[in-house]
């Protein structure tokens, strides 16, 4: 089945590029921004970092530049046509429906395991407890994780649309995050630690003998967002109302008061000086917004934590199973304030929430947009926030049940694993698409194309290094 063909209209005219403007407008790196620090920085991050030394972290670099250029070209498809990049997919051979279902299966394999929910409970119960959970405290933690799961549900309920409640939350969030951690570094971390953990981000090809490959490997998708987390980017964007996305409308929250209608179909426009000149501002917005926001808070969030871990434990200790995070918790309770303890954990919980929430919204999204742009939805009085809402109160009775399944680092290693491959397979397609739907105008230069093929390459290889591992 074929998707239906594009409406047309002009490209709606962006508001003149200032900063004031750029900080307005910009707002779904934010999103992922939030989505994407969680077990990278909190779980994996650390516990590589100190094991192996921050020379390993050229990979983080890496993974971060090639997701950024996926980002980019994801965004470009949904600024011409209003349709997230998995529409665009729809619409390649063998048709809407195969890729319909592909998608919803890799969105359900990567995601389908609500992996720091359980992550969230012990940092929740060590806050409050003032130690770190044990065995008899596995029916609280169990208690503490379902009500986590009930307030991402909560969220997800307000805002008008749910990308501005999302994006509320997200900058609320990375504000503290980023603040906790730049006044730890500072209290904490020698100057000279600071150069140290710097370098070891341009350390290419570095790789000790031992290094664990699962943990690298997911290093490799986390460190950025990783796999679905990168698709759905051109959704927030959509939603944002970025170029003709403004023109197609937004999946609406359930209590935000907002009547929002979403087609179910893309809007293109015609190629003239006038709509040219839009697109390159548009074109400046969304630079701002992955470049500024989304890959160099990536960036920087990944740093402030390694380099904070690195300089308190002691090197070569593994500490994926005490947690790097509940170890720093202590070390600065004990060695300036011990209401440290309280505040660090809490900036975990922070850490380890923002990506919980994102990636439930990410899941729920993915699969609403997919069936609702293949047509799975198109009943008379159908809607797309009911759709929404049904797919993730289903979830969320299933996440209810999942998060026993096993621990946080075991749910986050599947995570980051499956990860890896659906991001190396979406850059193909992504390329695909905006060398053969796009006019040549607006198609990628030779260096993003390269980029492409560079993510692909890059994830493929660490996917074959852990089967054969």
């Amino acid at each position: 089945m074929s998707l239906p063909k594009w409406d047309l209209a002009d490209l709606p005219e962006p508001p003149p590029f200032t900063v004031r403007n750029a900080l307005r407008v910009i707002g779904p790196g934010a999103i992922l921004l939030a989505a994407s620090i969680g077990g990278g920085e909190w779980l994996i991050g650390p516990a590589l970092a100190v094991r192996f030394g921050p020379g390993l972290f050229w990979i983080a670099t890496l993974a971060i530049a090639l997701q950024w250029v996926f980002n980019l070209e994801a965004i470009r498809y949904t600024l011409y046509t209003g349709e997230p990049v998995t529409a665009g997919f729809m619409r390649l051979r063998p048709g809407s429906k195969f890729w319909a279902g592909v998608y919803t299966l890799a969105a359900l394999a990567q995601l389908g395991m609500p992996a720091l929910g359980a992550a969230c409970a012990t940092v929740v119960f060590s806050m409050v407890a003032g130690r770190l959970p044990g065995g008899p405290d596995t029916a609280t933690l169990a208690w503490i994780t379902y009500a986590i799961v009930g307030c991402t549900f909560f969220i997800l309920l307000l805002g008008g649309t749910i990308e501005r409640m999302l994006e509320l939350a997200s900058w609320a969030m990375v504000t503290y995050i980023f603040g906790f951690l730049v006044i730890a570094n500072v209290l904490f971390v020698p100057a000279a630690h600071w150069i140290k953990t710097g370098a070891g981000f341009f350390e290419f090809g570095y790789l000790p003998a031992n290094t664990d490959m699962v943990l690298l490997a997911t290093l490799a998708a986390t460190a950025g967002s990783g796999g679905i987390g990168n698709v759905v980017i051109s959704n927030w964007v959509r939603d944002k109302g970025f170029g003709m996305g403004s023109v197609v409308g937004a999946i609406p929250s359930a209590l935000g008061g907002r009547e929002v209608q979403l087609s179910h179909s893309g809007t293109v426009f015609p190629i003239t000086p006038d709509n040219q000149r839009r697109w390159k501002l548009w074109w400046k917005y969304v630079s701002a917004d992955q470049t500024l926001l989304w890959a160099g808070g990536c960036f920087i969030g990944m740093f402030l934590n390694i380099n904070l871990a690195t300089s308190i434990a002691p090197p070569g200790a593994d500490l994926s199973d005490v947690g790097a995070g509940a170890f720093q918790a202590k070390y600065m309770a004990e060695h300036l304030w011990h209401g440290f303890w309280f505040l660090a954990l809490l900036n975990g919980f922070w850490i380890l929430f923002s990506t919980h929430l994102g990636n439930t919204d990410t899941l729920i999204r993915t699969v609403t947009d997919i069936l609702w742009i293949a047509g799975f939805h198109r009943s008379k009085g159908a809607h797309v926030g009911r759709l929404y809402y049904t797919v993730l109160a289903a979830f969320t009775l299933w996440a209810v049940w999942a998060v026993n399944w096993g621990s946080a680092m075991t749910l986050f290693k599947a995570l980051g694993v499956v990860a890896g491959p659906i991001l190396a397979f979406a850059a193909v397609q992504v390329l695909i698409v905006n060398t053969t739907l796009l006019p040549p105008e607006l198609r990628p230069s030779l260096w993003r194309r390269a980029g492409l093929v560079g993510c692909t390459l890059f994830y493929v290889v660490m996917f074959v290094a852990v089967l054969l591992r």
